[in-house]
């Protein structure tokens, strides 16, 4: 700084010479009541040497030691300021070189294309019945000494909700029930057929 040692500054100048900004400065005075700049008209803030020394002090011990702004509070009660300002860098010390400026330069995003993936639909219009392969052979009648093929038994219920619940567990069926069963059986039919030839293809 070209002024002499024991000037005052205002706090651009010490803004700059601890490199942060003003309204970091006006914060920190807010937090440090041992932080006390000099007021003249127009609320203008003007810092005495001591006074730039306890902000530099305060500084290094938030920024370069990662202390907490309670645990700053804490050291200057203890420990008081004038060892708060021994931290300081000194008052001739330059001003930090400005970082370099961020290019304007935009890269073009592309994004990466979506994978591919095949979906099955599931609405439920009405199928056509599914083909059967022009070689395969089909009995008209069932062999007289075959027995009929028992389905196998599920041991637990499915996941399901309202009337189908309700009739999973049932032994005996009235036609009331079998009438509120049977559109939702008929509509389960036609998607799972529906998924069963496409997984095929």
């Amino acid at each position: 700084m070209s002024k002499s040692p024991d000037a005052f500054r205002t706090i651009s100048e010490v803004a700059d010479w601890l490199g942060v900004q003003a309204h970091v400065l006006r914060f920190w005075e807010s937090r440090f009541t041992q932080v006390k700049p000099v007021k003249r008209a127009g609320g203008r803030r003007y810092y005495r040497p001591n006074d730039m020394r306890l902000l530099g002090g305060i500084k290094k011990l938030l920024h370069e030691d990662g202390i907490t702004i309670k645990g700053v509070q804490r050291i200057l009660r203890e420990q008081g300021v004038a060892h708060v300002a021994s931290l300081s860098q000194s008052l001739d010390d330059p001003s930090p070189a400005p970082s370099s400026p961020v290019e304007d330069t935009v890269v073009p995003f592309e994004p990466k294309p979506a994978p591919v993936t095949e979906q099955i639909h599931m609405d439920l219009g009405e199928t056509t019945a599914p083909k059967v392969k022009e070689d395969a052979q089909i009995d008209a009648a069932p062999a007289a000494n075959q027995q009929p093929v028992a389905e196998p038994q599920l041991d637990a219920s499915p996941i399901l909700g309202g009337i189908t619940s309700l009739a999973w567990n049932r032994e005996e069926f009235d036609d009331d029930l079998l009438r509120r069963i049977a559109p939702i059986a008929k509509d389960l039919r036609h998607w799972l057929d529906r998924v069963e030839t496409q997984a095929t293809g």
